[in-house]
């Protein structure tokens, strides 16, 4: 038998017609022929909606008893007994009354799922659990009744009605949602046209980003690669220079235009080494991206175009929004740029915008600093300049029957010789002068076509022009070599202030930090080892990437740092004049591993001083909650063995039941104590077994009266996996809790009930309840709430439940009961593999 499906009708406010819109398709299946009941709809005395009811079957409700008035539930034995094909539930997010088979009716609907009933139901954008501090701060009401996204997210369907706030208020005014009586009070209070809209604008994000959930499992599903444009995602490309500022604010203006764009700013980093933006300027141009909604992503690549359309089409953007180029107008002979390009490759798909800023035109500034040394493809240019250009050269020339004279022949060869030097350094420019002096001298010089020369006229211009292509090529060699440092020094000053300020702001993390290593240096792995001594073997204190190393004589490139540390990088071999700027994140490495532990002590220094102030506590308890009992135990004994009184049996008899209450109650003030200093040590240990919850709940009633406790665990739930005795334990100290605030004559409810694979103990009770802010206060070791008389305990017990709970893995949460009190959620884990059994379920009538 399979799994039920799940079809929720959302909407943003009361009245905009989720349940109205249940039952018109109740009707347009059951006119289908399909098996579809009405297992419970509150029409709210609304006449349209109570007229859809009819011609639908409608399951009897079951009838309960609380406070000395009658309500109605749904019931959850005859939906079964029934076994529909569709069952239509209203209200996923109302609370039972107390006593019904379920706290909420969420679960009941559970329950029909797992029972292979498909299920129609209703919920309002205000009753999602994590939505509660929103809707508060919008609407000024405390949401009561709420359910947890995760249920709703695993529905099949989720369809959303929707109204606008003005029609919703018409609606209102003509009473077609509350009695006439109540529809000023709403409409001037929660119905506001502020609120509907607020709440509106959060039911449409909310599927919104469903039907995004689905539309990128079903990209991912059938690996489409193609933008699809469903919705509108920017992404902005970054340089690391001033510009960027200008391109976030203008992309977060377009995203502002359709209500849930998305801003994703990316920066591309080269992998050939240290790059040329500023860490400084791209700290701030992520924090501005953030601040605005989007999101900062950096990734490395050498083909900054192709990466960037890559990272578009994988994120699904529909739009790319680029700066124009700083380049000046004579730089374009090098290529069209990154924004012609983008916008060449981008297909139909991609809209490209070219934004102008201040920064256009007026040049890139200083070239990539890498040190001295120039690409391979600049290189080769300077040679083919520096020695086929003068070849080509000397046949054109020839060509034109050497009308130019000998001097401007010499100019020519000059101007050759200087290009290769700014191309491909010193070498090429001196093969240039040796290549340009051999043609000159061949092809121009008289006698043409020989080695001679006859005039030392010519001899001296060959010579000078020779000594002048030299001079020139070591000046421009030199020039650019110098300018290159200086733009490294630059880059490097830029990186070490940027290491600087985290260290003194203590934001960068280990792993952040090896990371920026890794992306700086392009580097496939970095990780940071260390050793006790030079016999003992190393150890990985942090890594990034795969496949990292676990000695530093592994590694391409190592950087000790001190004796006993060292930061091993690898993909790449460095050259040396990179070590100096690796050698300054090896010691932020070690700063930012000496700062986290520094935090660990401390945080181990606190846990000392909590420990201290649980023993200064604990004497406390001794001097006066323990001797309490004592001393009551100690007054019995000395009357019975008093030889001056005749007690009678009954005497006896009291004295002796006091003695016995005062040993129970030291017992259990003693196992408390205990428990709770095995809890602060670590050292209790859970031995997981399968157990069936009606095993060990009444087993933990022991130690409270018959009469003030109601049990409702059924049968049909699935084994726990628990350690039995800790269960047990917690189970008591939190029924024994809630038998102390609950009023006299008021049971405690103590009820079970399955979700997914989890397990619920709820136990419920009526007294005063605890606010909101305390219920965390609560759990906490000595604390007991409000006016708690001294020797009603030492505040321990829920201490101990909630530490037992989550050593079993489980959790103990304290929320409202409905109609006053107090519940405790308790959460365990079902076993694996275990299925809830349907027990034999007593006829129901149905109307």
């Amino acid at each position: 038998m399979g799994r039920g499906k799940l079809r929720i009708y959302l909407g943003a406010a009361p009245g905009v017609g989720k349940t109205y819109a249940m039952l018109s398709e109740a009707h347009r299946r059951v006119e289908r022929g399909t098996d579809c009941v009405v297992a419970f709809v509150e029409h709210h005395d609304r006449p349209r909606t109570e007229v859809m009811l009819h011609g639908l079957e409608q399951l009897q409700r079951r009838e309960l008893e609380y406070r000395g008035s009658v309500f109605t539930e749904m019931d959850v034995d005859a939906v079964l007994e029934r076994r529909p094909a569709v069952a239509l539930v209203d209200e996923l997010a109302h609370t039972n009354v107390p006593g019904s088979r379920n706290a909420k009716r969420w679960q009941d609907v559970e329950e029909l799922l797992t029972a292979g009933i498909d299920v129609i139901s209703t919920v309002n954008i205000q009753h999602f659990e994590s939505l509660g501090d929103v809707v508060e701060s919008i609407t000024g009401v405390r949401q009561r009744e709420t359910v947890p996204d995760e249920v709703v997210r695993r529905a099949d369907q989720i369809e959303l009605v929707d109204m606008s706030p003005q029609a919703l208020r018409r609606r209102m005014a003509h009473g077609n949602i509350y009695k006439p009586d109540k529809v000023d009070a709403a409409l001037s209070n929660y119905f506001r046209p502020g609120n509907l809209t607020a709440l509106r604008e959060l039911a449409l994000l909310w599927v919104a980003d469903r039907v995004d959930e689905y539309l990128q499992q079903y990209r991912g599903e059938h690996n489409i690669r193609s933008t699809w444009q469903a919705r509108e995602r920017i992404v902005v490309g970054l340089t690391g220079g001033p510009e960027g500022r200008t391109l976030i604010r203008r992309a977060a203006r377009m995203a502002a235009k359709g209500s849930g764009s998305e801003i994703l700013a990316l920066y591309i980093a080269r992998s050939d080494g240290l790059t040329s933006a500023s860490p400084k300027e791209l700290a701030v141009q992520r924090t501005l991206v953030e601040d605005l909604g989007g999101t900062f992503h950096h990734v490395i690549g050498d083909d900054i175009p192709a990466s960037l359309l890559e990272f578009a089409r994988g994120v699904n953007g529909t739009q790319i929004v680029l700066g124009s180029s700083r380049r000046k107008a004579w730089q374009y002979i090098f290529g069209p740029g990154v924004g012609a390009t983008v916008a060449r490759d981008s297909g139909p798909d991609l809209d490209v915008h070219i934004v102008t800023h201040d920064e256009a035109g007026k040049g890139r500034g200083l070239p990539v600093a890498r040190g001295a040394r120039l690409g391979r493809s600049r290189i080769i240019a300077g040679w083919l300049v520096g020695v086929v250009a003068p070849v080509l050269l000397s046949l054109l020339l020839t060509a034109l029957n050497d009308s130019l004279g000998l001097a401007n022949d010499v100019l020519l060869f000059l101007f050759l010789t200087v290009a290769a030097a700014l191309l491909g350094g010193l070498l090429p420019a001196l093969a240039s002068a040796a290549v340009g002096s051999l043609l000159l001298n061949f092809y121009f010089t008289p006698p043409v076509r020989t080695l001679t020369v006859y005039d030392p006229k010519n001899i001296v211009a060959i010579v000078i022009f020779f000594a002048v292509a030299v001079a020139v090529a070591s000046v421009v060699d030199l020039a650019a070599r110098r300018t290159h440092q200086a733009a490294r020094l630059r880059a490097e000053s830029e990186i070490l202030s940027f290491l600087a300020g985290s260290v003194l702001r203590g934001e960068t993390t280990l792993d952040a930090l090896l990371q920026r290593v890794r992306e700086t240096f392009g580097m496939e792995s970095v990780a940071l080892l260390e050793r006790k001594s030079d016999v003992e073997p190393w150890t990985t204190a942090g890594s990034v990437g795969p496949r990292s190393v676990v000695r530093p004589e592994d590694a391409d490139v190592d950087m000790p740092v001190g004796d006993d540390m060292a930061l091993a990088l690898s993909g790449r071999v460095l050259p040396a004049e990179d070590r100096r700027v690796l050698a300054a994140f090896a010691a932020q490495a070690a700063v930012v591993l000496d700062r986290q532990r520094l935090v660990g002590e401390a945080e181990e220094a606190r846990r000392m001083a909590e420990g201290n102030r649980i023993r200064t506590a604990l004497l406390a308890a001794v001097s006066h909650d323990l001797r309490t009992p004592l001393a009551a135990i100690k007054a019995a004994v000395s009357s019975l063995r008093s030889d001056d009184v005749s007690w009678s049996d009954e005497d006896e008899a009291e004295l002796l039941e006091g003695i016995e209450n005062g040993a129970d109650r030291l017992d259990h003030l003693v196992g408390n104590l205990l428990d709770m200093s095995r809890l602060q040590t670590g050292t209790v240990t859970p031995l997981i077994r399968v157990t069936d919850l009606d095993e060990v709940v009444p087993m933990a009633l022991v130690s409270v009266p018959d009469e003030s406790v109601e049990l409702d665990i059924p049968e049909s739930l699935p084994m726990v996996a628990v350690d039995r005795g800790l269960l047990e334990r917690a189970v008591a100290n939190i029924v024994e809790n809630a038998v102390k605030y609950s009023p006299d004559g008021v049971p405690v409810t103590v009820a079970a009930s399955a979700l997914g694979d989890r397990v619920e103990v709820r136990v419920a009770d009526r007294g005063p309840g605890v606010p909101d802010d305390e219920k965390d206060r609560i759990f906490e070791p000595f604390q007991r709430y409000g006016d708690a008389p001294r020797g009603a305990g030492v505040g321990l017990g829920l201490a101990v439940a909630r530490g037992f709970s989550e050593a079993m893995g489980g959790t103990l949460t304290a929320e409202d009961t409905p109609g006053g009190g107090m519940t405790m959620v308790l959460t365990l884990r079902a076993a694996p593999g275990a299925v809830p059994v349907s027990p034999d379920l007593p006829a129901q009538v149905t109307s």
